[in-house]
């Protein structure tokens, strides 16, 4: 017989964890099923890891141009990874322990460790490392949060090289002489980036003619930019045929259309996520999946199948640590506070955190003209902002778009300094449904970043 419980949570990610911590409270007796490390992919190999990386690069950055600012540092700026490493892993074993802690002493609910499979839509069972099956639990109310993992395309001689996806690079102890990354979206530029101020040679292959396709071409070219005169070296319409191994494990790429081979130390494939799907058993519950594997939601989050819910990265709704939680928080609403939430009014919000990062809410330029719709336009480039001189960092601009009937900020980018941070004034207002006058005549701090966003709306012109 099965093991009752009230509601089982499968995975303890961004938004598990706090869920499962909320329907114990609740009353309900909570089953929290975890295959491996706790805090999912964000707290070990995502979000965690990877900032940690671009602060102690930015620091060897900085340190390498404090002259321009009137520091004199001498000597070599060099980078030791294994250090690097060491202090990443001490701040991930910190933030795990404190989720499991968090969890394990949580009321009324219940650890299992190991593999989750269902086999019938309120059965599942529990596979040790060996395949075998130890346990078996049952609830009425079931929530899948089983995240992504990287994803590598089929490459010819792939069987043969030692290559890293985002995960393994992290394990690095020694620099690459030369990385190789193929990719050019979020992730394979924070590399990038990162890897290039440590002091490895880092060539980017890009399928396309310019870097992060969905973003609008000012912004992503200001980015391409920034990391050509750090020296990062991009191959525009770079598509990979074949990699063959080379002696002491480097790699060689054959390129279509090359004339000649490319040489890494070191090979990267930042070529997007795949939902960790395939091996839940679905099928027996019944789940429905779109054709990348991701579990079909409705508004609520929940599944083709009553009493089961897909929160996180695993439902296609949003890959962010953010919409994650965001997702925790409206089917808590729905099921535990009694008000209605809906995932299909969420305003998206994301940054890439290269340096300077860019951070984004809403529609693009692109979305805004492709929609039609009559809107307003104003941009300002971060030259403009006494903060960002008075730092040295001017690189980056502004935008807003405006619904020119309703008043309301549709849209909005800040590639810049801090920009991260000051996007949130323009995501508040977007929430409030406020119109942009609300904080275009706001009082604003100097000298900061944000006290530039009220100037930014002065600017604002149709878009034509």
């Amino acid at each position: 017989m099965p093991d009752q419980f009230d509601a089982i949570v499968i995975g303890t990610g961004q938004g598990g964890s706090p869920l499962a911590v909320r329907l114990g409270a609740s009353g309900r007796k909570t089953a929290v099923i975890e295959r491996a490390a706790f805090g999912g992919t964000c707290v070990n190999v995502g979000c965690t890891p990877t900032k940690s990386y671009v602060a102690s690069a930015r620091a060897a950055h900085v340190a390498r141009h404090a002259a321009a600012l009137g520091v004199d540092i001498s000597g070599t700026i060099s980078v030791d990874l294994a250090r690097v490493k060491a202090r990443k892993d001490q701040i991930i074993g910190q933030s795990r322990d404190g989720v499991e802690k968090w969890l394990r002493t949580a009321d009324n609910v219940t650890i299992f460790n190991g593999h989750a499979r269902f086999t019938s839509a309120n059965t599942l069972s529990i596979s040790n490392a060996n395949g075998q099956i130890t346990q078996e639990l049952q609830a009425s109310e079931i929530f899948i949060n089983t995240g992504t993992r990287s994803m590598v395309p089929p490459v010819a001689g792939l069987e043969h090289i030692r290559y890293h996806t985002n995960a393994t690079l992290l394990e690095l102890t020694d620099l690459p002489e030369h990385l190789v990354i193929v990719g050019s979206s979020y992730i394979a530029l924070e590399f990038a980036q990162i890897f290039r101020r440590f002091g490895s040679r880092v060539t980017v292959l890009v399928r396309g003619e310019r870097v992060l396709g969905r973003e609008d071409e000012d912004l992503a070219l200001i980015i391409q930019s920034v990391l050509q005169r750090e020296g990062v070296n991009f191959l525009f319409n770079a598509d990979l045929a074949r990699v063959d191994p080379l002696p002491d494990d480097g790699v060689r790429l054959t390129l279509q259309n090359a004339n000649e081979p490319l040489d890494a130390s070191h090979l990267l494939f930042a070529t997007g996520r795949q939902p960790n799907t395939d091996d839940l058993g679905l099928a027996a519950a019944g789940i429905t999946t779109n054709t990348q594997g991701l579990i079909t939601v409705d508004g609520q989050l929940r599944t083709s199948v009553p009493g089961i819910w897909a929160i996180g990265d695993v439902n296609g709704r949003g890959a962010f640590t953010h919409t994650s939680y965001d997702d925790f928080q409206i089917v808590a609403a729905n099921l535990l506070d009694g008000r209605r939430s809906s995932v299909d009014s969420r305003i998206m919000a994301y940054a890439v955190f290269v340096d300077p990062p860019l951070a984004r809410v809403g529609m693009s330029e692109a979305e805004v003209r492709k929609s039609g719709r009559d809107a307003l336009i104003a941009t300002m480039p971060m030259s403009r902002v006494g903060r960002a001189r008075e730092r040295g960092e001017t690189d980056g601009m502004m935008k807003v778009l405006v619904d020119a009937q309703t008043r309301q900020i549709i849209g909005a980018g800040i590639l810049g300094i801090e920009g991260d941070e000051a996007i949130h004034s323009i995501i508040d207002i977007m929430t409030a449904g406020a119109p942009y006058p609300t904080l275009q005549y706001a009082l604003h701090i100097h000298p900061t970043i944000s006290e530039l966003v009220p100037t930014l709306l002065d600017g604002l012109k149709p878009l034509v």
